[in-house]
């Protein structure tokens, strides 16, 4: 017997019992994951008939919505605290890894053709860099034909998480972006040239529409529209592609049974192969639900994510949870979800 069967057993909800109580299930938040958890809820509702119900709306909402609780399941790339998760009675657990990646629109630059390092990006960002034949980014570039044009930032117009991984990275490489402009799920983009893009999708959108463009979304989004991202120099000092190999190094070693609320953050992390824009993004869920019978059907759903699902996150360029880490997440947090 499985260790997530015998938990429901222990709880009372064997087999059997729940196949009378199966019921379609609701969930709302990160963009960041939409990709993978549209893949795992097709391949659920195969096996079990089970409907997974998700709504791409932005970490923000995500919270919005668990709070006010209109959903089975939130779901946010910027977790929240321990003192937060206690006072609104949820538990949280890491689903999956990816990265966000900045992607440029420049006639005839390939796919991880620009190099910047973290600095320079932040400086982007704040509008002290505003033209693609700056010194800094030709430097950096000496081979690559730069435009004789101003750069266009394209950031998300909506609570993100993606942009709090994204900020979160900004401020720990760049001492003036940390003091101007700080790590959040919005903030105040002091760029000029800026253009906001609702989720990931419109910041894709954005970017491909604007010539000389840049933003940032997580990298399947990035694959899906063919779009040309930026390589990054790391904490290590190397320029690494964005992949799920180097997003698995950012994670390697990483102990999430440490962290209140399982929030390890992983970007800027250590290691030659390790992606500095790399996050995991996060379930959110009532201690004592009112549908008791939908929470126990979101467990069955991620713990079908967790063990069948493997291969769908991979080939959409996401990293699974370790099966060490998933196992804690059944022990000793799912566990804590009264069932009964």
């Amino acid at each position: 017997m499985s260790l997530f069967k015998s938990w429901l057993v222990a709880a009372g909800l064997s087999a059997v019992s729940m196949a009378s109580f199966a019921t379609d299930i609701t969930g709302a938040g990160a963009t960041f994951p939409f990709p993978v958890y549209s893949k795992w809820a097709e391949a659920y509702k195969d096996k079990s008939g089970v409907g997974v119900n998700y709504q791409s709306i932005g970490s923000s909402g995500g919270i919005k919505q668990i709070k006010a609780k209109t959903v089975d399941f939130g779901a946010t790339d910027a977790p929240l605290k321990g003192e937060e998760l206690e006072k609104e009675g949820l538990v949280q657990f890491p689903a999956v890894i990816g990265g966000v990646v900045p992607i440029v629109n420049i006639e005839g630059v390939k796919p991880g053709e620009i190099k910047l390092t973290g600095d320079v990006l932040a400086k982007i960002f704040m509008g002290t860099i505003f033209h693609w034949q700056d010194k800094e980014i030709k430097d950096l570039n000496p081979s690559v034909k730069l435009p004789n044009a101003e750069i266009t930032v394209v950031h998300r117009a909506d609570g993100s998480g993606t942009t709090f991984t994204f900020t979160e990275y900004l401020t720990k490489v760049s001492p003036a972006w940390k003091d101007k402009v700080g790590a959040g799920a919005a903030v105040k983009w002091p760029a000029l040239s800026s253009v906001g893009g609702k989720g990931n999708e419109g910041v894709a959108a954005n970017v491909s529409r604007i010539k000389n463009a840049i933003g940032y979304v997580e990298y399947a989004y990035a694959k899906k529209n063919k779009m040309s991202h930026v390589n990054l120099r790391n904490k290590d000092g190397q320029y690494v592609e964005p992949d799920d190999p180097t997003f698995a190094s950012a994670a390697a070693g990483v102990d999430w049974s440490k962290h209140a609320g399982m929030a390890a953050s992983l970007t800027d992390a250590a290691g030659a192969k390790s992606w500095p824009i790399t996050t995991a993004t996060f379930i959110l869920m009532y201690k004592e639900p009112a549908n008791k019978a939908a929470s126990a059907e979101v467990l069955k759903f991620f713990d079908f994510a967790f063990k069948d699902g493997k291969k769908m996150a991979m080939d959409l360029d996401y990293v699974p949870m370790p099966d060490s880490t998933t196992d804690f997440i059944r022990k000793s947090v799912w566990t804590s979800i009264n069932l009964k």
